[in-house]
């Protein structure tokens, strides 16, 4: 039975000491469960099982999985091969590597690495809450009264601290008092538009409906749909984004309708090091995420099922790219190095 209690003040992901405490978003929408992690190993094993997912938030979770680390070992070598045991989780987070490099350099040569570690770690949640905050002013200059706002996967307050990406805008606006209504696509296979987004937005008292996933190029052609906001996990230096499997179809979807399209995230999920979206790599999960939903086949037990985790959008069909510096045109995206 779904929980319907309301949890107005919650956090995906925090720590005290040197324990990372995380909401368990599998569980999600029917339960909410607060999850310990003590070790390194458990921090990374849950970003890659995926109790907590979304770029920003990975990052953060790997970015202390990184200061557990430091705290576990003091020889380099263990060190380094607890980094390479960190960044397996999720191969195509961006976030992650940012984090990990940017824990990992602070602290390696440091006279007090445990404690220049988690404090490193801080500061990337930090700052992820300060960036989240002016995407979404930025976003929301965007959004007319009475909108239609479409979103794929979950964008939110889960997936980056303080009010999300993709979700940033929406939150902002509705503040402001506009009047909006947002069509959150359910997001197959692990349904995070219609556990996750779903649920937050009803946390925020935001009107809005899930949608099938092929639902959208219908309410598209019926001009329900003003514009489109996705989030994304690794961006190349030519604009290409890399984001939940289904984006690309929502962003031709959306050029065919002449709809905007925006990707909203920050600078640390830019790849610059990364020239053109073909050379993200994509993780490919388990064939049992799409062939069953929770405990229940729903497919043919005897036939084999792919599972892409990401695919990638070309720039050409992007209209901005929303980051904390501002928005700017996909072909510009290396201007913000």
């Amino acid at each position: 039975m779904a929980e319907n209690k309301l949890h107005k003040d919650w956090s995906a992901i925090w720590r005290e000491d040197h324990t990372v405490f995380i909401i368990d978003q599998t569980r999600l929408p029917f339960h909410f469960e607060i999850v310990e992690l003590h070790t390194y190993i458990a921090t990374a094993n849950a970003i890659r099982d995926m109790l907590l997912r979304g770029a920003g938030t990975i990052g953060v979770a790997a970015a202390y999985a990184m200061a557990q680390a430091f705290a576990e070992h003091s020889c380099r070598k263990d060190i380094d091969e607890a980094k390479a045991y960190i960044e397996a989780a999720r191969p195509t987070a961006q976030n992650l590597f940012y984090a990990t490099n940017r824990v990992y350099d602070a602290a390696i040569d440091s006279n007090d690495p445990v404690s220049v570690a988690f404090q490193t770690a801080d500061d990337i949640l930090h700052e992820d809450e300060a960036h989240s905050r002016m995407m979404g002013e930025f976003g929301a200059e965007l959004i007319e009264d009475g909108f239609g706002i479409l979103t794929h996967c979950n964008a939110g307050k889960l997936a980056i601290q303080g009010c999300g990406s993709a979700l940033a805008p929406i939150y902002v606006a509705y503040e402001q008092g506009k009047d909006i209504f947002i069509y959150a696509d359910e997001t197959r296979p692990r349904l995070q538009g219609a556990q996750l987004t779903a649920w937050e937005l009803n946390q925020a008292g935001i009107p809005h409906a899930i949608i099938a996933d092929n639902a959208a190029g219908y309410y598209m052609q019926k001009k329900k749909i003003n514009i489109v906001f996705v989030g994304a996990d690794r961006i190349a230096c030519n604009g290409d984004v890399a984001n939940k499997i289904g984006t690309y179809e929502k962003a031709v979807l959306a050029k065919e309708n002449n709809i905007p399209f925006y990707v909203v995230a920050p600078c640390s999920t830019i790849d610059f090091a990364c020239k053109f979206g073909e050379y993200i790599p994509i993780e490919e999960r388990s064939h049992n995420e799409v062939k069953s939903i929770g405990r229940s086949m729903v497919a043919n037990p005897e036939s084999d099922a792919l599972n892409p985790a990401f695919d990638v959008t070309p720039a050409r069909y992007i209209t901005g790219i929303i980051t904390e510096k501002g928005i700017v045109l996909p072909e510009n995206v290396h201007t913000l190095a």
